[in-house]
C-alpha cells in the first residue's frame, strides 16, 4: 500500500498484482490521480470497488457503511465437501478438543491428505480476510497438514460444520461511530494448551471503532514454556 498527499488530501493506493484500489475523501482529487494512474500503465477503469481478492464490498455513502463478506466463499468451501445442507454446530471445535502430533498418522492416504489440505487452505483464506472467529480453529488445524490424522480430519470437518450458521457473517465499518477513529487492541495467551511443545501460544486482534482491521491469523508460539507473560506470571490477557 502507498501513501501520498495532493493538495493536502490524502490518497491510498492498494496494489496486489495488477490490480489497483485507490481511495481518497476528495473525488476530484481521487479522478484525477487515477486518469494519470490508468495513462501510466494502461490499465482499464472498472467502476467503483465491488470485489477484490475474493471478498465483496457493499458501500452505502447515505448511511455511512462498508461491508465486507466473503459469504459466497463460504459457500464455495462448503459445497464441494457436502456440509451445505446439514445442522450447524455451535460451536468452532468440540469441548476440551486437544490435537497433538500424537494423533498424526506417519503415512496418510494421498486422498485423505488432499482432502485435509484443501480444508485448511480454504480457511486459511477466509480466516485472513473477513473471519478472526475462526483464527484459532485455523491455526490447530494447520499444524498438521504434512501427516493429519483421523482426529485431526473429525477437528476439520467440525469447523467445517459450524460453517453454516454462520456462512454470511460479515465486517461493517461505519462512518457515524460517536468516537471516530477510535482504536483499541487485545491479546490473550494459553498457558500450556500445547501438548507438543507446552510453550506458550498467544494471539491478539486490533479494532477500529468498534470493528476488526487486524488480528492474528496463526496463533504464534512463544519461545518460553510456562514462562512470565508482560512481566507478570499472573497476567494472561491486556487491553491497551
Amino acid at each position: 500500500m502507498w501513501r501520498v498527499v495532493t493538495d493536502g488530501h490524502r490518497i491510498l493506493l492498494c496494489a496486489h498484482i495488477d490490480d489497483f484500489v485507490v481511495a481518497c475523501a476528495n473525488q476530484p482529487i481521487l479522478d484525477a490521480f487515477r486518469k494519470r494512474l490508468l495513462e501510466a500503465f494502461e490499465g482499464i477503469y472498472e467502476g467503483p470497488l465491488e470485489h477484490y481478492l475474493g471478498c465483496k464490498i457493499a458501500r452505502d455513502p447515505v448511511a455511512g457503511t462498508t461491508t465486507l463478506s466473503q459469504k459466497h466463499y463460504a459457500e464455495e468451501i462448503l459445497q464441494p465437501h457436502g456440509f451445505w445442507d446439514i445442522p450447524p454446530r455451535n460451536t468452532l471445535m468440540k469441548l476440551n478438543t486437544r490435537l497433538s502430533k500424537d494423533d498424526c498418522d506417519p503415512n496418510p492416504k494421498a486422498d485423505f491428505r488432499r482432502r485435509y489440505c484443501g480444508i485448511v487452505r480454504r480457511f486459511g483464506y477466509i480466516v485472513t480476510m473477513t473471519r478472526p472467529d475462526l483464527a484459532w480453529s485455523y491455526s490447530e488445524i494447520s499444524k498438521y497438514v504434512q501427516f493429519p490424522g483421523i482426529a485431526h480430519m473429525e477437528a476439520a470437518e467440525h469447523v467445517l460444520r459450524y460453517l453454516p450458521g454462520t456462512w454470511n457473517e460479515s465486517i461493517t465499518y461505519t462512518r457515524g461511530y460517536r468516537k471516530l477513529n477510535e482504536k483499541r487492541g487485545w491479546v490473550d495467551a494459553e498457558w500450556d494448551d500445547d501438548t507438543d511443545t507446552r510453550c506458550l501460544h498467544s494471539g491478539y486482534i486490533l479494532m477500529m471503532n468498534v470493528e476488526p482491521f487486524s488480528w492474528t491469523r496463526k496463533s504464534h508460539r512463544q519461545n518460553n514454556v510456562r514462562g512470565k507473560i508482560f512481566g507478570d506470571s499472573s497476567v494472561t490477557s491486556a487491553q491497551w
